[in-house]
């Protein structure tokens, strides 16, 4: 099944700011093959959700390795059946009744 989601991991106790941890995920999805779209609060990830939830995984294990103790994750997951839908797709719909 294809997925799309949104993602955003936080490492804790690791001091404001959280840059190099997010790096550490971007370069996790990098390697994932995954198509995937950083964004100032998060990345939106879309492909096969074992693949998907595969590169979470990954992203929390290698933040760990890291240091970070503790990780709080949020995910926006949205999935459908009817048609194949990519992030471009999406953000291509609205900016065209933009104009």
């Amino acid at each position: 099944m294809k997925v799309m989601i949104d993602l955003c991991v936080v490492p804790i106790g690791v001091g404001t700011s959280v840059s190099e941890y997010v790096t550490a995920c971007q370069r996790v999805l990098q390697e994932s093959g995954l198509d995937h779209q950083m964004h100032a609060y998060g990345t939106n990830v879309e492909g096969d959700w074992d693949a998907v939830f595969a590169a979470v995984k990954r992203c929390h294990e290698v933040v760990h390795h890291m240091g970070a103790v503790r990780i709080t994750s949020s995910m926006r997951i949205g999935t459908r059946t009817d048609r194949d839908q990519t992030m471009d797709d999406k953000i291509n719909s609205v900016k065209a009744k933009l104009v």
